[in-house]
């Protein structure tokens, strides 16, 4: 039987859920998986939080060092947040030959070359299933299901609170300010909501998933990053009367060998399995060569979830002697010609436009001249002297579109540009 010391870095929500897992699941791994895994330490300032999840304090400590010099802890699991603490800590840890196990999206993200560089000196592994998409096991389908494949693009809704917020806005009619109110009172949303509803959270996924896709560094700053807080109530109603769901999505394609990564809402075809993911749920569609398309839907957040995440690396890391190596993520340079600088898609369009003769032929005019073909226009029905008009486009370029727009706003009878949001298929 082999046996495995860990440490547990924070016990806050994934943090108590991978204590209460490993202490519940203990004799249930040691029989399916023979490894015996004990919790050594955790480091924790909050003594009522651990007398709670009925930790023996003789383990507990707030000094790094305790784990860091035991030599019989192998796997430390991190549940900080955030950049620092978090850094420091597991590259200590790294370095001192230790594998690390983390849900971290941001700090990793950021940091992946540094991390690597130092479980390269220490001769550890990096684990981090349940950074990306909760319990769903995206990052294993990666890097461990998928080596026949050469990925050409990835879709994913891996952010939570912002499915949450638009499946109720798309099933109740309700706005943007008060789902966002009920996620905060629910739990899904934090105090000060900006890294989920302006799209970081997904942008720091989107780096890397699409890094493990495409066997190439994705940094964030290479990422287009829009958020939900701008999308009213009636733009998803008249996106659904087209046949389409709006979702926020994280994009990325690999096309002739430029990578494009995005995110931001999106309408995809009412059809389109990521459709049907509603609620705080979660799904990642990948598309190979070899298999084609793939999904993978489940919890992407809480307690159990996530944690059940984390002990699945936990014991993948316990089981392996030597430690798989990201190569490609040690090169800090990126070259610029591996990245498409103007992505392509549909468009759709609502203008607010004053109701006179001739408005809208000055419109279409506009978007033919710029080489911007129209596969849908819908008139909507005069409120005043005023009339929504909206456009559904073919393909074009991101630039192509706002330079269009651009001279679109400028025309007499138009009042505003009242929403752009991407098309996808």
């Amino acid at each position: 039987m082999k046996k495995i010391g860990v440490a547990l870095l924070g016990l806050g929500v994934v943090g108590g859920g991978t204590y209460r897992i490993l202490t519940a699941q203990r004799e249930y791994i040691r029989q399916n998986d023979g490894i015996d895994i004990e919790i050594k330490c955790v480091l924790e300032k909050n003594l009522e939080r651990c007398k709670e999840l009925g930790v023996d304090l003789s383990i507990v400590s707030t000094d790094i060092d305790r784990v860091v010099n035991d030599p019989e802890i192998s796997v430390v699991a991190e549940f900080f947040g955030g950049i620092e603490p978090a850094k420091t800590f597991l590259i200590k840890a790294l370095e001192a030959g230790k594998s690390i196990v983390t849900a971290n999206k941001e700090m990793f993200s950021k940091n992946w070359p540094e991390l690597e560089a130092a479980a390269e000196r220490g001769g550890g592994g990096l684990y981090f299933e349940a950074s990306c998409a909760g319990g769903i096991p995206i990052i294993r389908t990666l890097t461990d299901g998928m080596q026949a494949n050469r990925v050409t693009s990835l879709k994913g809704i891996v952010n939570g609170t912002t499915n949450y917020i638009l499946s109720r806005m798309s099933d109740e009619g309700v706005d943007y300010a008060a789902c966002l109110k009920d996620a905060q009172a629910l739990g899904y949303a934090e105090a000060d909501p900006t890294a989920d509803v302006e799209g970081f959270d997904a942008m720091y996924k989107n780096s890397i998933l699409s890094s493990l896709a495409y066997k190439k560094r994705v940094p964030v700053d290479r990422i287009y990053r829009e958020g939900i807080s701008g999308i009213a109530v009636e733009d998803i109603n008249y996106g659904k009367e087209l046949g389409y769901t709006l979702k926020l999505l994280a994009v990325s394609k690999n096309r002739d060998g430029k990578i494009e990564a995005r995110v931001h809402p999106a309408f995809l075809p009412s059809g389109h399995p990521l459709s049907s993911v509603s609620g705080s749920f979660n799904a990642v569609y990948v598309h190979g060569d070899s298999v084609d398309d793939i999904m993978l839907y489940g919890r992407g957040a809480g307690a159990l979830p996530t944690g059940s995440a984390i002990v699945s690396d936990i014991v993948f890391a316990a089981g392996r002697e030597v430690h798989r190596r990201f190569p490609w993520e040690l090169e800090t340079e990126v070259k610029d010609e591996d990245f498409a600088t103007d992505f392509s898609s549909r468009y759709y369009v609502r203008l607010t436009v004053t109701d006179e003769e001739g408005t809208l032929s000055k419109i279409t005019g506009v978007f033919g001249r710029c080489g911007i073909s129209l596969a849908t226009v819908v008139q909507k029905e005069a409120v005043s002297r005023e009339v929504a008009v909206i456009f559904v486009t073919h393909e074009t370029r991101e630039s192509v579109m706002k330079k269009a727009l651009a001279k679109i706003e400028q025309l007499s009878g138009v009042e505003n540009i009242a929403a752009l949001i991407r098309v996808e298929e």
